[in-house]
């Protein structure tokens, strides 16, 4: 007997080309489509992806009734490294049956607080914070000891701060930017500046720590400014005005910033300038050079954020502590031999 087609919007998904797209049998997609026994979750969750991917609404049986909301509150999504978390930890809750709300702050826009409050007013479930004020060592903290009375849990990402009881996920800082230098150092650079974010961010901070570790005689080669392309400018062109001929930086946005100011002095990268940055934000291997930088492991930390926050949902809360991940240099054309 032939497969029943799925119809979609008027159009005929081909019970073949979903099973090609997920990697499985045209018997096993129809299990699935007509909710059959006999297939496991993943198999199951690679038909529905399949079926995403494809642009086909899914069938009513597969729409399953959310375990709940949770929050994820992100920065901006200007710099890449935002959506590339939200995408991870949207698609682990949405493996595990919640339903993501995705809410963006934006300048003149809502602030955290108020993002926060209105997932509470909604009964959110949990909530993700991504570089929030938890990571501003100037915000007052009692905002989260306020939230976790009300009995709502939350994780946090990047930004460790003791003044909170939760689990915290973070990229090791220090350790990137002593990958990063000593990458420079095999090199030949000697004046390796560094540039970062404003010094009130734990991450900032911990980069000029890991920075002034390895290079303790070049603490005057710290420049603070925005994690952002103008920011990163900003701060590069005072490094080279101190005959830097290697940059680190906070950010990819920044390292961006950071070729354009040496490009606007008429000086090739890396010919004459090596720049490094730091997230390997999406799309970062097509930059002009491609980008040499550090990786957090994004995918990781995601799924390692979720899983502690449906911990504390559970009953069974994660250790409140901070988890670190080790981030990776990804060498590519933005850095080479020190100019002669």
């Amino acid at each position: 007997m032939a497969l029943a087609p799925v119809e979609s919007h008027g159009v005929t998904a081909r019970l073949s080309d979903i099973a090609t797209q997920a990697g499985v049998s045209e018997a096993t997609v129809s299990r699935v489509v007509n909710g059959k026994p006999g297939v496991s979750a993943a198999t199951r969750q690679a038909v529905v992806a399949a079926m995403d991917v494809l642009g086909y609404e899914r069938p009513p049986r597969l729409r399953q009734r959310s375990a709940g909301l949770i929050g994820l509150i992100t920065p901006e999504l200007n710099n890449p490294i935002f959506p590339a978390f939200a995408q991870v930890i949207e698609q682990v809750l949405t493996r595990d049956g919640y339903t993501p709300v995705l809410c963006t702050q934006t300048p003149g826009g809502s602030t955290e607080d108020q993002l926060t409050e209105m997932l509470v007013d909604r009964g959110v479930t949990g909530i993700v914070f991504v570089s929030g004020l938890h990571a501003d060592t100037t915000a007052d903290k009692d905002r989260y000891v306020k939230l976790a009375g009300r009995g709502v849990p939350f994780v946090m990402i990047n930004g460790y701060t003791d003044q909170v009881s939760a689990p915290f996920v973070s990229v090791d800082n220090r350790a990137a930017v002593r990958l990063a230098v000593t990458h420079l150092v095999e090199l030949g650079h000697e004046r390796i500046g560094l540039a970062v974010g404003p010094p009130r961010f734990v991450p900032a901070q911990r980069m000029v720590e890991g920075f002034t570790l390895v290079r303790p005689q070049a603490a005057d080669l710290v420049e603070h400014s925005l994690f952002t392309v103008e920011g990163g400018q900003a701060a590069a062109d005072a490094l080279l005005d101190r005959g830097c001929t290697a940059i680190v930086c906070g950010s990819d946005l920044m390292a961006f910033g950071a070729i354009r100011a040496a490009r606007r002095r008429g000086l090739a990268v890396p010919r004459d300038v090596s720049v490094v940055g730091f997230d390997d934000s999406p799309l970062i291997v097509f930059a002009d050079p491609p980008l040499t930088t550090i990786r957090q492991p994004v995918e990781a930390m995601g799924q390692a954020a979720v899983h502690a926050l449906l911990e504390e949902i559970g009953g069974t809360p994660a250790p409140h502590a901070e988890f670190v991940f080790q981030p990776e240099l990804v060498v590519r054309g933005s850095t080479g031999a020190r100019p002669r």
